[in-house]
C-alpha cells in the first residue's frame, strides 16, 4: 500500500515498512543467538528463548551460554538501536537540520567524557551501576547545552550555527575524554576504555539490561507521543506558536530527554555512531516526514540495524570482536553518502 505525503515523492505505508523491519530484527536476534565458538541451530535458539522466558531449567551448558550471554547481547543492541534512531529523528526535527544527531551536536562525546570521568574517578563497586550512567547523562546534557549556548542568537537558533557549534564542542569533548583516558595510568584500563569508546555490547547480561530498559523504553515512548508536536516544530517556531505551543519549552523538554537517552546508550554500549544520523534519513525517504508514521518505523529499523551490526562485529574477525562503532561507521558512511546523492530531505 502506498500513500501520498506532502511532497512529490510517493511513500510506502508504515504498515508495510514496519513489519519488514520487525522481521529483520527477529532474524537478527535469532542469528545473534546462533553464532559463537559453539554454534547453535536456529530452532534451538528459539526453544532456549522460550524456556528462558518461562523460567524452565537449562538442559545443557550450551543452553546457558545462549540464554545468559548471546541473547542479552542481541537484546541490548536492539534496545540501543531503538533509542538512537528515535533520538536522531527527534533532534533533526528540533533543530530543523538533517545533519543533527547526538554525535554532531556534542551529546555522544559529552556522554563519553562523563562516563570516562566516572570510571577513572572511582565509580566502581556498589555505585558503578549508577555512576557511569549518571556521568554519561550529565556529559550528554552538558554537550547539548554548550552547543545550544554557542549557537544561540537574539534572532533565534540557526540550524547551521548549531551544527557548526556542535562539531566544535564534539571535537573538544572528545579530546578531553582522550586526555582523561591517557592519564588513567593503567594500560589495561586505557585499552579497555578506548575499545569501549568505539562501542560494544559484548558485556551485556540480563542484569545490565535492567537500567537501559527502565530508562530507554519510557523515554522513547515519550518522544513518540510528541510526534504531532515535532511536526509543528519542524516547520518552525512560528508554526508551533500558532498551534498554541511554546517552542522553547518543548525544545528544552525534548533535548533533556534526548540527553538522557544518549547518556544511557553511551553508558551501556559506548560510542556507537551513524545510527542516529543514517537510520532516520533512510526511513524518512521510504515512509515520508510525518512523525507519527516515521518514529515507529525508525525505532524498529534502528533496532534491526544495530542488531545486525553487532552480528557483523562478531563474524568479521573471529574469535575477536570488532568494535561496534567501527561496523556502524563502515556501513553508515557509504549509506549516508548515497543518501546525499538521492536527497537528504526525505526525498522531497
Amino acid at each position: 500500500m502506498i500513500v501520498r505525503s506532502p511532497g512529490a515523492r510517493r511513500h510506502l505505508h508504515p504498515g508495510v515498512v514496519a513489519p519488514v523491519a520487525l522481521a529483520l530484527l527477529v532474524a537478527g536476534l535469532v542469528v545473534s543467538g546462533m553464532i559463537g565458538p559453539s554454534p547453535t541451530a536456529a530452532g534451538d535458539v528459539l526453544d532456549i528463548a522460550y524456556r528462558r522466558a518461562h523460567g524452565v531449567e537449562y538442559v545443557s551448558p550450551g543452553d546457558r551460554l545462549v540464554s545468559e550471554i548471546r541473547l542479552p547481547r542481541g537484546v541490548l543492541a536492539a534496545v540501543v538501536g531503538v533509542a538512537l534512531g528515535v533520538v536522531g529523528c527527534v533532534l533533526q526535527a528540533v533543530v530543523r537540520n538533517p545533519l543533527a544527531d547526538p554525535g554532531i551536536l556534542g551529546g555522544t562525546s559529552g556522554a563519553s567524557l562523563g562516563a570516562v570521568l566516572a570510571i577513572v574517578l572511582g565509580a566502581v563497586g556498589p555505585v558503578a551501576g549508577l555512576g557511569v550512567p549518571a556521568g554519561a547523562f550529565i556529559g550528554a546534557a552538558g554537550g547539548f547545552g554548550l552547543s545550544m549556548m554557542l549557537a544561540a542568537r537574539p534572532t533565534g537558533l540557526s540550524p547551521l550555527r548549531l551544527v557548526l557549534a556542535g562539531m566544535a564542542v564534539s571535537f573538544l569533548l572528545s579530546a578531553l575524554a582522550n586526555v582523561v583516558v591517557m592519564r588513567a595510568g593503567d594500560d589495561r584500563k586505557m585499552r579497555s576504555a578506548v575499545f569501549w569508546q568505539m562501542g560494544s555490547v559484548a558485556d551485556a547480561t540480563w542484569h545490565t539490561l535492567l537500567l537501559p530498559l527502565v530508562l530507554l523504553v519510557p523515554g522513547t515512548v515519550w518522544l513518540m507521543v510528541r510526534a504531532r508536536r515535532l511536526d509543528a516544530l519542524a516547520f518552525g517556531d512560528d508554526t508551533a506558536m500558532a498551534l498554541g505551543m511554546s517552542p522553547s519549552q518543548l525544545r528544552l523538554e525534548l533535548l533533556v530527554i534526548a540527553a538522557l537517552l544518549t547518556g544511557v546508550c553511551v553508558a551501556v554500549a559506548g560510542g556507537v555512531g551513524f545510527v542516529a544520523l543514517v537510520v532516520p534519513h533512510a526511513v524518512r525517504i521510504v515512509v515520508g516526514p510525518i512523525h507519527r508514521r516515521l518514529l515507529p518505523c525508525v525505532a524498529v529499523a534502528g533496532a534491526a540495524f544495530l542488531t545486525w551490526a553487532d552480528v557483523a562485529a562478531r563474524v568479521v574477525a573471529p574469535p575477536a570482536d570488532v568494535p561496534l562503532g567501527v561496523v556502524t561507521a563502515l556501513v553508515g558512511a557509504p549509506v549516508f553518502a548515497a543518501l546525499l546523492r538521492t536527497g537528504m530531505n526525505g526525498g522531497e
